[in-house]
């Protein structure tokens, strides 16, 4: 039924009352969050392969990787591996040197092209080296932490904990200092950003401190 004439003003006046109350109501934003991530128990096994110079503990949720490409360049032994955390679109790179083996690197020519060379694994060069990957990321990085490691199997290192939006927050190297060394870098298959990997980053950086307290080089037994 078309209501009558003189019914439809009120009508209108009606509606347009509840539309004015409705823009001046109270507007509350929603904070900005994330998505929660179920994090599992701390459980973890025994990395001891046959042929391996090394051996440690490693989480159960994490899968053990050779690595036979490292960055597309090709590593200089067999005994380079990566920690898949598929959970976590991460992944943890262990590079293996021999101290005073010989590795491959690439000479700068005059024309600008690379030729092939070897040279020899030196303890404080690789040193050096470790810290000036880790002081690459000090252009977005808001702060680098460097810690001295030592476990019970004897094996020292230094720890680097990155603070920011930087690729890579937690890095690594142990060594004996007379023939084995070895360096681990924590990456993230997702664009850095601090906040929203901060719960994963933690979780994982308690299982780099177990690998790093477990680990041993069988040279060493």
């Amino acid at each position: 039924m078309i209501p009558k004439k003189n019914n439809i003003v009120p009508l209108i006046l009606g509606g347009m009352l509840m539309l004015l109350m409705a823009c001046n109501s109270n507007y509350t934003s929603r904070k900005k969050g994330y998505f929660k991530i179920d994090l599992p128990e701390h459980q973890y096994q025994v990395f001891n392969k046959q042929g391996f110079p090394y051996s440690f503990e490693y989480p159960v949720y994490a899968t053990v990787i050779q690595d036979s490409t490292y960055f597309d360049s090709t590593p200089e032994n067999n005994y380079w591996i990566n920690l898949d955390f598929p959970a976590f679109n991460a992944r943890l790179f262990m590079s293996y040197k021999i101290i005073g083996g010989l590795a491959p690197y690439k000479i700068k020519q005059a024309d600008g092209s690379y030729k092939d060379s070897l040279g020899v694994n030196q303890f404080d060069l690789m040193v050096n080296d470790a810290f000036n990957l880790t002081n690459k990321n000090d252009v977005i990085a808001s702060s680098i932490k460097d810690s001295l490691i030592r476990n019970p199997n004897g094996i020292s290192g230094v720890f680097f904990k990155v603070g920011g939006n930087a690729a890579t927050a937690s890095q690594f190297f142990l060594s004996d200092t007379t023939k084995n060394f070895i360096r681990g870098a924590l990456y993230f298959d997702a664009t850095p950003n601090a906040d929203s990997l901060r719960p994963v980053q933690e979780f994982l950086r308690k299982d780099l401190e177990h690998l790093i307290s477990t680990f041993e080089f069988k040279s060493q037994k």
